[in-house]
């Protein structure tokens, strides 16, 4: 019964096949994205989004049925509203949010599921707590379903909330970042692993040859970099700001493992990450063009397929 179940659920899912959109003309007179428009804008703190906790909300989210009760995650790393407007759009197409994520190894969840609770944020933009967007996994050099292995053997991902309540609209995205051991570890975070998350994340993206030291980190630092996929090319600075998070093990999710006596699990450092198209597709017309996965990548959805349907069977159980 369980394998037939697995073999439905894998037809079902759309996510077998991929496609990609070359936008019509008249997303491409320009070079550059859209200008931002000014009556959202003219407000905006010159770092790039408004301090959640300005208005209520806070920089740790919300996390179910955690022991003890109210543990939260911390949100370290933001994408500025000063980035270029196509890149906080929340799609693939158009040089949009999710392929951004993919220039630089992050791709959205196994086969489009997601297993467990979604957390929730509370940005301070009038919208109280609102659940994840999306968590974004690292796709191991395959976008389409690399995220199986990581959902699988564990590593880094983030979950993320864009920043578009009335009281606060920056539309900046704010991401709760960090590295994660395999399910069979009940995907319990790695030693210190919400800023090594972070900061493996800004490596990444800013394309650095050595592992950020967060240790050495000042209020100048300041990295930049370059990532490509889809024909789009973004460039990326990284600014890390002290006196947003806090610096502390208290409250924070995972923290007896996370953390020790000489290491917090949040270390208060948050990353701000700018984006900028600096190049993109110069087609003249719309396209769908499909492709059909190798027999390789066929099999390990039909694996993974049916693992994540054992598992949902053993936690309804």
């Amino acid at each position: 019964m369980a394998s037939t179940s697995a073999w439905l659920f894998l037809m079902l899912c759309p996510s077998l096949f991929s496609y990609v959109y070359a936008a019509p003309d008249e997303h491409l007179h320009a070079r550059g994205a859209p200008p931002t428009p000014f009556w959202r804008r003219s407000s905006v703190p010159s770092v790039g989004f408004y301090n959640p906790t300005s208005n209520g909300g806070q920089w740790l989210t919300q996390v179910q049925d955690t022991y003890p009760p109210g543990q939260g995650e911390p949100i370290n790393v933001v994408i500025s509203g000063d980035s270029d407007t196509a890149v906080l759009q929340n799609q693939e197409i158009n040089g949009g949010l999710l392929n951004y994520f993919i220039s630089f190894g992050y791709s959205t969840e196994c086969l489009g599921q997601h297993q467990g609770a979604p957390q929730a944020a509370n940005l301070g933009d009038g919208l109280n707590f609102v659940n994840q967007t999306a968590e974004i996994r690292w796709d191991y050099g395959n976008p389409e379903l690399g995220t199986c292995e990581e959902t699988i053997e564990g590593g880094s991902h983030f979950r993320y909330w864009s920043q578009d309540g009335s009281q606060a609209d920056s539309n900046a995205v704010f991401m709760a970042s960090s590295y994660e051991l395999p399910e069979t570890d009940q995907h319990n975070i790695i030693f210190n692993g919400y800023n090594l998350g972070r900061d493996w994340l800004v490596g990444n993206v800013t394309n650095q040859t050595q592992i950020i030291n967060s240790t050495l980190l000042t209020n100048s630092s300041e990295y930049t970099g370059k990532t490509a996929y889809g024909g789009y090319t973004y460039q990326t600075t990284a600014k890390y700001y002290s006196g947003f998070l806090p610096n502390t093990s208290y409250g924070v999710n995972h923290n007896l493992s996370v953390g020790n006596a000489q290491t917090n699990a949040v270390d208060g450092w948050l990353a701000v990450l700018t984006v900028k198209i600096v190049d993109q597709p110069q087609s003249s017309s719309a396209r769908l063009a499909w492709s059909t996965p190798s027999w390789q990548a066929l099999l390990l959805s039909i694996v993974a397929a049916f693992f994540l349907h054992t598992m949902a069977l053993t936690i309804s159980v």
